[in-house]
């Protein structure tokens, strides 16, 4: 009897510990349940930015960073070595063409011209120097050869003569040989005479000749020296803006060295930059944007320079508006090569909500909700991106970063 009613309560106290479990099992998925319902996520609507599917043309884009800078751009440099004596005009300061800008001290430069004058004067007397005693000495030798040709007329008759004795009995064959060895040798001096005034004819043309190219050089570099006195007067050669200008009155300034920059702030161009991995997809006349601001402008790839420096190529780029209000000079500019241009395609803003071209998901909404679906998504810009699939045209989709919720597939949206 004590047997089953031990039985009994045993059996009595394991339901009671398995209800106890069940219980507190339940209560637990309830405070889960509870937890989840409140902790559950939600959005305000002013927190999101959205943008509707629409139709439009997509271009991708490469961005690269830009600068303004004049179309043309004067940089005046010193002709000459020298000093600076005295600026005229300040930096910002229209200037018309022919305006002095600046002084330089050129006494130095002066005196050497000056220097060279009287050295090119004295080199032109010492070619009529030369003249005047080469033209002497060509003289005194055909005088000489004239004198040899009387002598060897002379010898000639003497020759005659002693032959002539010879036959009559009144001369020796010694007198005619001698007679005639004296007219062999003055006509062989003759003959020397002759070769000898012809070299000093070529003589005469070669020292003459080489006299007067010393004397043109030096007058060349009279002339040039000239010049560079002429250009030392800084003045502008076009009308424009004074955008700098040297001045460190008295300091020593070398020639090339710049002096005045003059820029036509009318017109100007934008010098751009990117990675030298982008440099086989851009090429000349590729069509551009330019931002600045909220304002875009059209452009085009004029020159890309063949140098690469620290990875970096640089490109010159046409605006089709070079005096549009919104550029200033060294502006900063955000650029976009366009790459290709897709014109009738869904598309929406681009926003931090895109990752790139491919598959992904976003958030789209609908009835106060914001449901996550996937898209494919393909051309993309600064400020579109095309929308290959996953979205209809007229969707809203939150083009806001919604990273934190990517594990829920519906959030709902409030109004504050």
């Amino acid at each position: 009897m004590d047997r089953s009613i031990e039985i009994e309560v045993t059996a009595t106290r394991k339901k009671r510990r398995l209800i106890i479990i069940i219980a507190v099992v339940l209560s637990l998925l309830l405070a889960i349940w509870l937890i989840r319902s409140l902790l559950k996520p939600s959005l305000y609507a002013s927190d999101i930015i959205v943008s509707n599917v629409e139709l439009g043309a997509v271009e991708n884009t490469i961005s690269a960073t830009g600068e303004v800078l004049p179309e043309f751009e004067e940089i005046i440099a010193s002709p000459i070595q020298a000093s600076i004596q005295e600026v005229l005009l300040e930096p910002g300061r229209n200037v018309v063409k022919g305006q002095s800008i600046l002084r330089l001290d050129k006494s130095a430069t002066q005196s050497e011209y000056e220097r060279l004058q009287f050295q090119m004067e004295s080199k032109a007397n010492e070619i009529s120097k030369l003249k005047l005693t080469l033209e002497k000495s060509f003289y005194d030798i055909k005088s000489n050869n004239s004198i040899k040709e009387l002598r060897i007329s002379n010898l000639k008759d003497n020759v005659s003569a002693a032959q002539r004795l010879l036959k009559a009995g009144g001369g020796t064959r010694e007198d005619v040989e001698k007679a005639a060895l004296d007219l062999k040798v003055a006509q062989l001096e003759k003959q020397q005479l002759e070769n000898e005034i012809r070299s000093k004819q070529q003589t005469m043309k070669i020292e003459i000749r080489e006299a007067e190219i010393a004397l043109a050089i030096q007058k060349s570099d009279l002339q040039a020296l000239k010049r560079k006195l002429d250009r030392a007067e800084i003045v502008a050669s076009r009308e424009g803006v004074v955008t700098w200008v040297n001045k460190n009155i008295g300091a020593s300034i070398n020639e090339g060295e710049a002096l005045v920059r003059i820029a036509n702030l009318s017109s100007f161009k934008v010098a751009g930059s990117m990675s030298d991995n982008m440099l086989d997809q851009i090429y000349n006349s590729m069509p551009a944007v330019i931002r600045i601001g909220e304002n875009q402008l059209k452009a085009s790839i004029a020159n890309i320079s063949p140098a690469i420096n620290n990875n970096i190529v640089s490109f010159d780029l046409r605006l089709d508006d070079k005096a549009a209000k919104t550029l200033r000079p060294n502006q900063k500019v955000d650029v976009f090569l366009i790459t290709e241009t897709r014109p009738k395609v869904m598309r929406v803003s681009n926003g931090p909500a895109f990752n790139g071209a491919g598959k992904q998901d976003v958030f789209v909404l609908n009835k106060g909700l914001a449901e996550r679906r996937t898209v494919e998504t393909g051309l993309s810009n600064f400020d579109y991106i095309e929308i290959k699939s996953g979205l209809k045209l007229g969707d809203q989709v939150i083009t806001t970063d919604m990273t934190a919720y990517k594990h829920y597939q519906a959030i709902p949206v409030l109004s504050k």
